[in-house]
């Protein structure tokens, strides 16, 4: 016979077996899932380069009207951050080892950097030559891969700039450049062709160079945009009129696509309280989704070490 304490005892063991059961059944089914993050509307249609503060604030340029990058705090409040120099319009955003705020400014043809206290705008990198920058990345060292597309022609190039912000071309001859990343170990550059629908990789070796240029993966359809990549190398590629997120291995397979709300995600970016949230600005619905995954974003990491 059980005892009525005992009989209390077992069904609180089992109520607690079958609550962290349901939970962790209930985490597992919200992975993948794309939610809306800010209205439809809240941003332009050139919403682009999201990217996530220490603290956990989303930043995306063309909040409300071009030539502002928006604030997305973690409790969902949005707002203007900044105001762009006139003539200036904002695209890929990345966060320096410095704490800074680095922007691709096509229309200036520069990289920005901002100050996070003091919002002060300063050019850090220009080249007149450059059609763009459109998007950015970073390694650990502060010092920059951009992406740099014509549109019109078809074609583009990538661009390097130093942590001093001498900036030169690295890579001519290629498609509509525009997704950039670079590996968690640092030793390779990722760069896709939106047009082309091609992701290639590269060796990094001193002061930027680029070797051993392969092709990591080749896509039938759609185009491709913004690039970011997690903790274990995974790519997690913006696909434009596809309507989802393809995560791609190191190895180049396509490991799942997330599909999403609208049809023209433009770019990504790791964030929340774990990095595992991925942020993903909608060209289409002027508007920023996202969704939870199993591994927190590289940069995320790099963050908080």
């Amino acid at each position: 016979m059980i005892s009525s304490l005992n009989r209390i005892k077992l069904i609180l063991i089992l109520c607690v077996f079958f609550c962290k059961d349901a939970l962790s059944l209930k985490e597992e089914n919200d992975l993948f899932v794309s939610k809306l993050l800010t209205a439809p509307g809240s941003f332009t249609n050139g919403v682009e380069g999201p990217a996530v503060d220490k603290a956990g604030n989303l930043y995306a340029v063309n909040f409300q009207r071009q030539g502002t990058i928006g604030i997305v705090t973690p409790q969902g409040d949005a707002s203007v951050f900044i105001d762009l120099p006139k003539g200036s319009i904002g695209n890929g955003i990345r966060f320096g080892k410095d704490g800074n705020m680095y922007v691709a400014d096509y229309t200036g043809h520069n990289i920005l950097k901002i100050g996070m206290s003091t919002k002060q705008v300063s050019l850090f990198a220009h080249d007149s030559t450059m059609v763009q920058p459109n998007d950015i990345a970073i390694t650990n060292r502060n010092t920059f891969f951009a992406s740099n597309p014509n549109w019109k022609a078809g074609t583009g190039s990538v661009w390097y700039a130093n942590k001093k912000g001498k900036i030169k071309m690295m890579e001519g001859n290629m498609g509509t450049t525009n997704g950039i990343e670079v590996s968690p170990d640092n030793k390779r550059l990722y760069v896709n062709e939106s047009v082309q629908r091609n992701v290639w990789v590269y060796r990094i070796k001193g002061n930027g160079k680029l070797r051993n240029k392969k092709l990591l993966i080749e896509f039938a359809d759609h185009g491709m945009d913004g690039m970011r990549c997690d903790s274990q190398g995974n790519l997690y590629i913006a696909r434009y009129g596809k309507g989802v997120v393809a995560i791609v291995s190191p190895e180049g397979k396509l490991i799942r696509e997330v599909k999403l709300i609208g049809e023209k995600p433009t770019n990504i970016a790791f964030g929340g309280p774990d990095g595992k949230t991925v942020y993903v600005t909608m060209q289409d619905k002027g508007n920023v989704e996202y969704f939870r995954t199993d591994t927190a974003g590289e940069e995320w990491v790099r963050m908080h070490e």
